[in-house]
């Protein structure tokens, strides 16, 4: 038997608002995160104006990969010991204005 338990202190926090930036900028948006878990799993995913949320990157411990659409020197995000995942964006092109998510996975696993 599986159970999967979703525990209510585990979340994240990414700060509310714009973030104003020219192209060819680069711009790291943040992302903390509480969880009792020792190895979580951390994704990102960009949202673009009438669209749903598209997958782009996850990190666990000091590993990780990038979709396909994401998987260049653009993007990165690292998994600090400070509980955040910072996200970076360079060169910045007009079509990465939308809405990032910051979003946590922790799955207890009890197999009986």
């Amino acid at each position: 038997m599986l159970n999967i338990k979703c525990k209510g202190e585990d979340k994240v926090i990414q700060p509310g608002g714009e973030v104003i930036a020219a192209e060819g900028d680069s711009v790291t948006l943040s992302c903390t995160f509480e969880t009792s878990d020792t190895y979580p799993y951390l994704f990102w995913y960009k949202q673009e104006l009438n669209s749903y949320p598209k997958y782009m990157l996850k990190r666990y411990s000091s590993t990780g990969d990038n979709a396909p659409e994401f998987n260049n020197d653009r993007f990165s995000a690292k998994l600090k010991e400070d509980k955040s995942v910072p996200l970076t964006i360079h060169n910045l092109y007009v079509s990465d204005s939308a809405v990032y998510y910051c979003a946590l996975e922790n799955i207890k696993h009890n197999i009986h």
